[in-house]
């Protein structure tokens, strides 16, 4: 084990060379990361660990592009942003993967979009410009929490597509709940069961306006045989 210093040694000498990198991509994942505790939070498929590893990636990719064209010199070569171009074009493969469409309703829209701007302040990173990263990240925070809600408030009756999610026991009616949302006047878009010896887990997409929800979860709460309820 008389190698083992020196490995050590040689690691810690490498970080101290490549610190500014390492800080780059910590910075990267916490930013990403942020953003993907609140997709998290609000039950999306795209959540933290893909937020934070889109945005590590970009801003790793970023990185090595502008050190394979910078030479010993610190001068260009080459175009900086051959390989980080390329990050463009790809995150638009994975943001078609969170699009899904049902009966002719599109859902996923926004966590699309959510990872394109992860990639975009992830590219940021790389590319040392900090201070654009962070007020990016900010106001995309401030767009996921908050604006939902005030479009809620100053258009109570905007039609919007709603994800709603119910567990029931395990002799419940599913069409007990497919007509207490008719009765509410939310239009089920599309509607997938699983059902287990304990629990039955329904997921509707749904479109109504606003308004009309708020009335459908407290009949749903009342409901003896429901166990959970998620609307996101």
């Amino acid at each position: 084990m008389e190698w083992l210093p020196e490995l050590v040694r040689w690691t810690l000498d490498v970080l101290v060379m490549q610190l500014d990198t390492v800080l780059r991509l910590v910075l990267a994942a916490a930013l990403g990361g942020m953003i993907g505790l609140e997709r998290e939070a609000s039950g999306k498929p795209a959540g933290f660990r893909t937020n934070l590893l889109i945005c590590v990636g970009a801003a790793l990719l970023t990185e090595l592009s502008r050190q394979i064209a910078t030479d010993a010199t610190g001068f260009y070569r080459a175009d900086p942003a051959r390989i980080a171009a390329q990050i463009v074009s790809g995150i638009g493969f994975i943001g078609a993967g969170t699009i899904m469409q049902a009966r002719g309703a599109v859902t996923g829209l926004t966590s699309a979009a959510t990872l394109w701007v992860v990639a975009a302040i992830g590219m940021a990173v790389g590319a040392e410009a900090y201070v654009p990263a962070m007020v990016a990240t900010a106001l995309v925070m401030t767009a996921l929490r908050m604006l939902g809600r005030i479009e809620d408030t100053l258009l109570p009756r905007r039609s919007a597509d709603r994800t709603l999610e119910v567990s029931l026991d395990p002799g419940a009616l599913v069409t007990d709940v497919h007509d207490l949302l008719a009765a509410s006047s939310i239009s089920v878009l599309s509607m997938t069961v699983e059902r287990t010896d304990s629990v039955i887990a329904l997921t509707f997409h749904t479109r109504a306006a606003a308004d009309r929800y708020d009335r459908a979860v407290n009949a749903l709460l009342a409901q003896s045989a429901v166990r959970r309820l998620s609307l996101f």
